[in-house]
């Protein structure tokens, strides 16, 4: 018998970016799920964002969120990579002249074309369709939504929480796209084309929000010195730390590439042990992909979902008892 909302237990889930690992992220998202928890507020960052919308779309509409299963193993990755007919002509070359020219390689369209669609399908397009009334909270009435997406301004340099940022750019937050957030949230530098927003003193140009913060554990804690009412609980695609060679860059084109791979991965790993982030992280082995394989195969899909699953069920195990 399915458990009715009120008698889940509450928690707030933040989710780590990590492009086409984020089926993994899903994985644990529905252990938690089976295990009788819900979620009241969910923060994600890239991938982590395009999950965090999903859960808070369908637990809204009161769906059953193991739905978004079949949704994420429907997604057509090879989509997000879709480049013009130069790209396919040339290749690298022509990956290289579009990043030259807009900014970034790959236009980024199809997150909204697959997305915007699923979130209005369970009555979600504005950020006003998720807005909470929780006056129990420390958050801002501001801040008081089920969702919140993270991107960087590269104009500003300043991480962008969203909505709760839109004022600072002159927009009203009820009124904008939950899936331009989240279009903005994966923005991989030099990979996708940046997002441009126009604000009330120009235009201000918004990427991942991994540049800044790739893993928002401490997004939801409470500011006013009271007890936490329920746990925030994290979920990276990461395993933990692990010694391997060190090897130079030796060149600017060597560079770059690492410079975009160091965002899209584990980077701030160190320390969560003893910062005490550790005992609330959902650890999802994702060992040998890459963040931009776009081209991940069925297998690598279900064993990054299998290892999320996996993960929580760790997690869950090492709880202290109610």
């Amino acid at each position: 018998m399915a458990l009715m909302p009120d008698d889940r237990k509450p928690v707030d889930l933040v989710l780590e970016g990590g492009g086409v690992k984020g089926i993994g992220l899903l994985g644990a998202v529905l252990t938690l799920y089976d295990a009788g928890y819900r979620f009241e507020r969910v923060a994600g960052t890239s991938a982590g964002a395009i999950v965090a919308a999903l859960v808070a779309a369908y637990q809204k509409a009161g769906r059953d969120l193991h739905e978004l299963e079949e949704v994420m193993r429907g997604v057509d990755y090879g989509r997000f990579a879709d480049g013009s007919l130069l790209e396919r002509v040339t290749g690298r070359i022509g990956e290289g002249v579009e990043m030259l020219l807009h900014d970034g390689a790959h236009t980024g369209g199809y997150l909204t074309e697959w997305l915007g669609p699923l979130l209005e399908g369970a009555g979600v397009k504005t950020f006003a369709d998720l807005r909470l009334t929780d006056p129990g909270s420390s958050l801002a009435e501001y801040q008081c939504y089920s969702l919140v997406v993270h991107a960087s301004d590269l104009s500003r340099r300043v991480l962008v929480r969203l909505p709760w940022d839109y004022d600072q750019y002159g927009q009203v937050a009820d009124e904008q796209l939950v899936v331009d957030a989240v279009r903005a949230s994966m923005s991989i530098p030099f990979y996708f084309r940046p997002v441009q927003v126009r604000t009330d003193k120009g235009t201000a140009t918004w990427v991942d929000g991994g540049l800044l913060s790739n893993f928002p554990i401490t997004v939801f804690d409470r500011t006013d010195g009271k007890p936490e009412r329920w746990p925030t609980w994290g979920v990276k695609l990461s395993g933990e730390p692990r010694d391997s060679r060190d090897r130079p860059v030796s060149n600017a084109l060597s560079m770059l590439f690492c410079c975009v791979e160091t965002l899209l991965s584990d980077w701030n790993r160190y320390r969560l042990e003893e910062e005490g982030v550790n005992r609330r992280t959902i650890h999802v082995n994702t060992d040998g992909v890459s963040a931009i394989d776009f081209g991940i195969d069925a297998e690598t899909r279900d064993r990054l979902f299998r290892n999320g699953e996996q993960a929580a069920e760790r997690f869950l195990a090492q709880l202290p008892p109610d």
